[in-house]
């Protein structure tokens, strides 16, 4: 039972992972995205579509957390759990600023067109300019996100050696626990072994003193019953 759980834990973990790199990927297609608002829209679609799932799977893996026996599993597929909860919201928010970006886009293009009707020369070099903005831009928002996943990760190692700081230190104390009981148990064994031989000692000096008395009566009735024998 505890295998099944741990492939579903780990089953669940890829999925996640899969459908985090698939709405990164859809964000970096809004960010890209010259409109018009119809592509826009449709993107969009399909990032609530794997955030919803993506919601469903974590929710599922809190769920298998609270299944497991030990309490160390629990603690470590919740903290699992935690990280990717944190991971969707920074998700979230990145694909906020994904959209304002691309509808500010967008609209530069709109009012572009408006303002310069049919000349096309004009419209391209302002296309080209903006759009070297925008590649610079996506540039240094994809830098600063794997700074942030490189940060996460640093943070996330370190939560794991303090985890296995813990673990050791309680594993330790237990064992001290073990060997003072293990003494206290030989002491015990011992005082009964002891207690057991002064048991026997004891029953045998009271058989030898009744079997002194015994004689000693034994011989005062000879004396008096048959005093020439």
């Amino acid at each position: 039972m505890a295998a099944s759980t741990d492939v579903d834990v780990r089953i669940c973990g890829q999925e996640i992972i899969k459908y985090d790199l698939e709405i990164k990927a859809l964000i970096q297609d809004i960010r890209d995205c010259p409109g018009p608002q119809d592509v826009l829209m449709e993107l969009n679609a399909g990032v609530k579509r794997k955030f919803s799932q993506l919601r469903l799977l974590i929710q599922n893996m809190e769920q298998l957390a609270k299944e497991q026996d030990k309490e160390t599993d629990k603690q470590t597929i919740l903290c699992e759990t935690d990280r990717h909860h944190k991971q969707m919201l920074s998700n979230q928010t990145m694909w906020r600023k994904a959209n304002l970006a691309c509808k500010l886009h967008i609209d530069n293009l709109e009012k572009d067109e408006l303002l310069h009707g049919g000349d096309p020369s004009v419209r391209q070099r302002k296309a080209t300019k903006e759009n070297m903005v925008q590649t610079s831009s996506n540039i240094t928002e994809s830098l600063m996100s794997i700074s942030r996943m490189m940060a996460q990760q640093v943070k996330q190692s370190e939560e794991t050696i303090c985890t296995l700081a813990t673990s050791s230190r309680t594993v330790l104390e237990t064992n001290e626990e073990f060997k003072s009981m293990t003494g206290t148990i030989h002491l015990g064994r011992k005082l009964i072994l002891k207690y057991n031989r002064r048991e026997l000692t004891d029953k045998l000096l009271i058989f030898l003193a009744l079997a002194l008395f015994l004689a000693t009566v034994l011989y005062i009735l000879k004396k008096r019953l048959f005093p020439f024998l």
